[in-house]
């Protein structure tokens, strides 16, 4: 079991940026999965909660991949930040698939390179 967050490239957020909204993409992906697959949830909480950061150019990606994950039922979080500091309100920064099986997770994401 793995969790993906995959974060945009284009918006040139700095590194505390990038990682509060990995932390917003993560948890509300993880609450999904625990709400609609709580075994898949439990296994990856008690394996240890493996996550990957990959990143997309844009985005339409993301909201592609985001569709596609929803498609497969996959548990799965679309991040639209606030426009407090870096970025203007309503941006989508980032998204997350899973926890979930790695193999689906990898359909979903597996052609993405790392952040």
């Amino acid at each position: 079991m793995k969790q993906a967050i995959v974060v945009r490239s284009d918006l040139g957020m700095g590194k505390g940026k990038i990682a509060a909204q990995v932390a917003h993409a993560s948890l509300s992906a993880a609450e999904a999965a625990q709400h609609k697959k709580p075994g898949w949830y439990a296994e990856w909480k008690d394996g240890g909660q493996a996550k990957i950061v990959l990143k997309a150019g844009s985005e339409g990606d993301l909201r592609e991949l985001f569709r596609r994950a929803k498609s497969a039922g996959l548990p799965a979080a679309l991040i639209e930040d606030r426009g407090l500091t870096q970025v203007e309100p309503g941006s989508v920064t980032c998204m997350a698939v899973g926890p979930a099986p790695d193999g689906d997770v990898d359909a979903i994401t597996g052609k993405l390179k790392l952040l």
